[in-house]
This record gives structure tokens, sequence and C-alpha cells, in this order.
């Protein structure tokens, strides 16, 4: 029986509500037409309250005048009246603003007369307050101060300076067309590459003293050995390092002295991945046509690392010595790790078209290529120091420079890289697949690599086993074994957990509190602030250089030297001496 009432009462109300749609229909133009006129009567307020009134016209809000219109005046009248002494009086309501600009708006698909619901249809305007001119204490940092980027296409130089200068893209999408016929690009770009890398090479001369000179017994975890600093020059008026360290942010960038400033691509509008001598040496494919890397092969990792495995700690090298490549890691591999940790590493190795390394003219290669794979920065899970462009950005002029980061040890790092902030190790594989996030247009002609999420998460499978090389002298604490560890290096832990602040950021096994950190370095130099950068995992540190995002402090005592003066530690020349030491260790 309850039931029966049930049905019964629901075709009750469904008869009803026909009944007054009905009715709404039949009503319909009618009811439209005063929110219509509203609207217009809305819209020349608007436009009525930014021109000058006739002097006849204007009326004090709250006169006789405005508050009494005679009688021979419309509704519609006296609302513009209301609203040009509300406009005049600085009390205009937001309602009637927004109103306005629904029917000012271009006809829209949507909008059919005499259809009052159809105004919902439509996107409400942007609510916009007015705020006090600020440069956000920013002060000569400010974009309003900086010069805008220079105009240049794909291929054309860019001051080296870059960071000084500021400016919006016209895109934030890729163009894959060059502009001008093949030939054209590949003679240019061959042609002007010698005067480029002279270029170059000067500018990093007057940075950097690039001596050659090692640190005594230090060698990286496969025998190359350690280069000794600082490199960075100082200002040729400053007696010391010290005497850097004792001024002031304010003086030091009011001087110009600051020899940390950052590093930028030295083609910024092509971009792209630039890899050492040594990769060029064994991988002639990867040689560009328009630049070479700009730091010396004794400031970059060792070729080929030791790759090791916390799965087969007992073995060590698993390589013995050599790279890795689709071509021999079957055989290197088959029996050590599982079938999903196989197919993630052929899939680290195989080559894939990228934005200028490809099959098709769009390119910086004189031949043709299959492209690159992760393994072509990262080889033997490790690092070659190829250098990129951040893809977290536009244009390409400010995009910041980015080293490869090592994949050891990823398995304590759930946030890789520097500049970019990724998530896991899968998400690692996806970001690498199209180095500077162009998927849409240029994906097209090139192809991209599209692969599934079961195929990343099998290259963060094998990435997830890579180990940090061995460090003798730390124990299970990360702390070192005092009877292995020189009283210098004991010292220098003692400093970086003291006078140094180092453990702050830097703890744990990876030795890094896995945040993104903005040191505000903009603070020592004009141009444009860098923003929040990952806080990198010291654990292996001595096998990485060189060493920042961008490569800009090329040894351990760079590093060093550079936070000494940001953070104003004021730490003496053997403090330093004793902490490079103990960075050596870990």
């Amino acid at each position: 029986m309850n039931d029966r009432y049930r049905v019964v009462g629901q075709c009750v109300v469904m008869l009803a509500v026909c009944a007054v749609l009905a009715i709404l229909a039949t009503g319909r133009a009618k009811d439209i037409q005063p929110a219509r006129g509203l609207a217009s009567d809305a819209s020349a307020a608007v436009a009525d309250a930014g021109r000058s009134l006739p002097a006849g016209d204007e009326n004090p809000a709250g006169s006789t005048a405005a508050a009494k219109p005679d009688k021979s005046t419309t509704p519609t009248d006296t609302r513009q009246a209301e609203m040009r002494d509300a406009r005049k009086s600085g009390t205009a309501s937001n309602a009637a603003q927004q109103l306005a600009s629904v029917e000012a708006r271009p006809s829209d698909p949507y909008w059919k007369e005499g259809d009052s619901a159809a105004r919902h249809m439509l996107q409400s305007p942007p609510v916009s307050i007015e705020r006090a001119n600020t440069d956000w204490n920013l002060g000569p940092n400010h974009y309003s101060r900086l010069p805008e980027y220079p105009k240049a296409n794909a291929g054309e130089r860019t001051p080296f300076d870059i960071w000084r200068y500021q400016g919006r893209g016209g895109s934030s999408f890729g163009d894959p067309t060059l502009g001008m016929p093949w030939e054209e690009w590949m003679e240019r770009n061959v042609r002007l590459k010698t005067q480029l890398m002279e270029d170059v090479r000067r500018y990093m001369d007057g940075r950097f003293n690039f001596s050659g000179e090692r640190i005594e017994g230090q060698y990286m975890a496969g025998g190359k050995p350690i280069m000794k600093g600082p490199v960075a020059r100082l200002a040729g008026n400053v007696k010391s390092w010290e005497a850097l360290a004792s001024m002031t942010p304010e003086e030091i960038r009011q001087r110009d002295i600051f020899p940390y400033k950052p590093l930028a691509h030295p083609l910024a509008t092509t971009a792209h991945m630039v890899f050492p001598e040594f990769w060029i040496k064994a991988h002639p494919e990867h040689e560009r046509m328009d630049m070479d890397m700009d730091i010396p092969d004794d400031y970059l990792p060792e070729f080929p690392p030791p790759l090791f495995l916390t799965t087969h700690k007992e073995i060590g090298d698993v390589t013995n010595g050599q790279e890795v490549t689709i071509g021999n890691y079957y055989e290197m591999f088959n029996g050590l790790i599982t079938a999903e940790q196989m197919e993630g590493l052929k899939e680290l190795l195989r080559p894939t078209a990228s934005t200028w390394f490809n099959h098709t003219t769009h390119r910086v290669t004189v031949e043709p290529s299959a492209g690159v794979g992760c393994f072509s920065c990262h080889v033997n899970g490790h690092t070659n120091a190829a250098f990129e462009l951040a893809p977290d950005s536009r244009p390409n002029q400010a995009r910041l420079r980015v080293d490869t980061p090592t994949i050891r040890g990823n398995f304590n790092v759930m946030q890789l890289s520097s500049k970019r902030s990724i998530r896991g190790l899968d998400h690692f594989a996806e970001v690498e697949e199209y180095f500077d996030g162009d998927p849409g247009s240029l994906g097209q002609p090139i192809g991209l690599a599209n692969r599934q999420r079961s195929l990343t998460n099998r290259m963060g499978d094998f990435m997830a086993i890579v180990d940090y090389a061995p460090a003798p002298k730390l124990s299970p604490l990360m702390t070192l074994y005092p009877t292995l560890a020189t009283e210098q290096e004991l010292r220098g832990e003692r400093i970086f957990h003291g006078k140094a602040q180092c453990a702050k950021c830097h703890y744990g096994p990876a030795f890094t509190d896995e945040y993104m950190h903005d040191l505000q370095v903009e603070r020592f130099y004009v141009g444009r602030p860098e923003g929040p950068i990952k806080t990198f995992a010291l654990r292996g540190i001595k096998d990485t250089p060189p060493y920042m995002h961008d490569g800009r402090c090329p040894t351990l005592h760079d590093v060093v030297e550079f936070f000494n003066v940001i953070l104003e530690l004021k730490l003496t020349h053997d403090e330093k001496e004793d902490l490079v030491a103990y960075l050596l260790c870990l």
C-alpha cells in the first residue's frame, strides 16, 4: 500500500512540474524583457561612467534633482543617473558592472532572444582590485627595472648574462619549423659555431681559472682525480675570499663583484642538451653543429662511471668498467635483476627522438639520428654532466640551465633533480621523455616516446636499485667512524653540524631534507630572481661535479665559498678546508 501511495505522489509532482514549465514557456518573452533592459541600462551606465558629463547633467549625489526625477523620466533614465552618480562618488556596485560586462559581450552561441537562463551559461568577469604600486621588496631585481630580452630567433646569439633580462615569450608552445631551408640552417650554424665557442671560452676564462690543479690523494669512485678549487675568480679589487665574505650583500651587489652569478646556456634560443667532449668522442652522433660543452672534462664526472646495485652489493661495480648500452645490457644484467627491471633498463637505454636530436630537419646535428636515451645523460645510472634548460618556464631565455643529476641513491630521494621538483621515479622517467616540454606541435613531425605508465614504472623499478658508491668512513648513522677518519675530517664534521649549519637542510641517509629552498641569491647581483632550488643530496657528492643546478660551482671548494658568502657564515680558511675534507668522505 505504501508503495502505491508513493508512486501516485510522484506522478502528481511530475504533472505539477510539467504544468509550471508550460506556463513559463508561454510567458517567457514577457518575463525576460526587464532583465535585458536592466542589462542594457547597466551597459550604458558603465560606458557613460568613463565620459565626462555635460555641465547641465552634473547633479551632486543626494541632490533633489538626483533623488526626484521628473515624471517624464523613464526607469531606465533613473537607473542610468543613479549609476553615474555612484560612479562619480566611487560607489558603483560590482553587480551592476558585472551585468553590464555580460551585456557588452559579443554574441554568444548559447544566447537565445528571450532566454533569461542563457546568461548563466556565460563566464562571469574576473574580480579585480587595485593594489598599491609595489616592487614586492625586489628592488633592482624587479622586472620593471630590468631590460627586456633581446629579440632573437632559434639559433641566434643571446647575451651570456641572460639572467639580467626579463620578459614574456611569444608563445608557450614550440614551433616545429626552422624558418629557413635546412641547408641554410646547417650552413649558418656550422659557420657561426667557431666564433661562438671562442666567445664562450673567453667568457668562461673571465669567470673561472681552470688550472687543472688536483686535490692530492682524492679520487672519484672509479679512480678519476678530484679537482682542487676554488676556481671562480675574485674581482681584481677583492684581496681574498675571506674579504669578500666580510662584505654585506648590498655592497657586493652595488660593486657587482659576486663571483657565483648564474651560468647560462651559451645558446639559449636553441637550447637543448649539450654533451661533454668525452661523450662526443664515444658518441659522435650527439655532436652539435652549433656549440660544444663549456666546462673542461677534468671538472666533470668520470666516464664510464661504476654502477652499484642495492641488491648486489657483493659485486661492487656491476659493469666492470664498461658503458652500459642497448647492445650489452642483457648479457651484463641477465641473472642479476628481475624481468621488470630488465625491461625498465632497456627503456632507459633506448634512443628516442627529442626536440633537436631526431630524424627530421628540426635538429642540431649534421646527420639525422635516432635521438637520445635517458642513459645518454644519466650514463650507467649516474651522470655525464650534460646540461639542458629547465622545462618549467617560457620563453627559452627565462629557462634556467640545469645539469644532469645522478640516479644513484634515488630510492632515498622522493623529489628529484634540481630546479624541476620531480615527485618520484616514474615521474622522472615521464619527464625525461620530452626534455624541452614541447610534446604538442613538435611531437607531430618528430614523434613522441609516449611510453605507457607500465613502462615508466619499470624504468623506475630499475632506478630504484641504483646504489651510491661505497663510503667506507661513514657509519650506518651517517657519522664518521672516529677510528677511520682523519682529524681534519672529524673537524669538518663538527663544522658541518655546527658553525656552517649545513645539517639544517642536509641530513638523513641521503643528506637532504627533500625540500626546495629559495636561497635569495639575487641579493648579491642585479638580475632575475631564480626562485627555489632542490636541496642536493650530499651522499656521494665527490663524484658529481660541477655543482649547483647550473654548474656555476665547478669544485667542492667553490660550493663552500658560495654558501659561506650567501649565508654569511664567516668561516675561516682552515674551517673551509676542513669542511671540504669532510664532504669528500660522504
